[in-house]
């Protein structure tokens, strides 16, 4: 460990999230919400709540690129918001899963070293544009609950065993909450609901200004 770069260390830490467990978690809901498959007739579903033809009022749309993540030194603050920009989409509003990942990737690493490894990890953490067009059809929307943030008890040893190759005010940050995705399946409301942890590694001062989103662990295999 002692021979490893600071961004190698980075890379070993937040490896990319597995394209099959991404599949995994779109195919559950496109085969309905009692896992059947299309030609055979669903369960009932769990509503969401209202009926599907329950008109609501509407509100202007804000354009996911055209928010920001927060300008702050509290990598507890930053690592939360990075996760409700990641995980809080609606497919039926006519933006892609680029325009959702606009503001993670624009607050990346300052010095772009760790730029390419997180575009890898954010693009895992979305559907595909054909999949996301999938669930367009059925009016798929998902946003996240959050249950603790915290910085996990093995990073302490990590840093620590890095010998000094971790930029000053690197820190990891493991998100654990509740994914809710919910759509139209068969006329009626569904939802499906996820546990979910992740860890996102950030770069606060005294390294920069203010913190910076540098990686993300692969889903559901955070650091602890």
């Amino acid at each position: 460990m002692s021979h490893l770069t600071g961004r190698q260390i980075m890379l070993l830490l937040g490896c990319a999230l597995a394209v099959i467990t991404l599949a995994v978690g779109v195919y559950g809901l496109l085969r309905g919400p009692g896992g059947q498959a299309p030609d055979t007739p669903a369960p009932t579903p769990t509503y969401a709540g209202a009926s599907a033809d329950q008109s609501e009022a509407t509100s202007p749309v804000t354009a996911p690129e055209e928010l920001s993540l927060p300008h702050t030194t509290d990598p507890i603050t930053y690592a939360r918001a990075v996760a409700v920009a990641l995980f809080d989409w609606d497919t039926s509003t006519g933006f892609l899963p680029t325009d959702y990942t606009a503001s993670v990737l624009a607050d990346a690493d300052p010095s772009g070293q760790e730029t390419p490894g997180l575009l890898t990890d954010v693009a895992t953490y979305l559907p595909s544009v054909d999949q996301w067009l999938a669930l367009g059809a059925m009016e798929v929307e998902q946003r996240i609950d959050i249950d603790a943030a915290d910085v996990p008890d093995s990073w302490a040893a990590a840093v620590a065993q890095s010998n000094g190759q971790l930029r000053p005010g690197t820190m990891a940050v493991t998100i654990t909450g509740t994914r809710h995705r919910s759509g139209v399946w068969n006329g009626e409301p569904a939802e499906v609901v996820h546990p979910i942890s992740f860890t996102v590694f950030v770069g606060c001062p005294p390294s920069f200004e203010r913190c910076h989103v540098l990686r993300l662990s692969q889903l559901n295999m955070p650091l602890r």
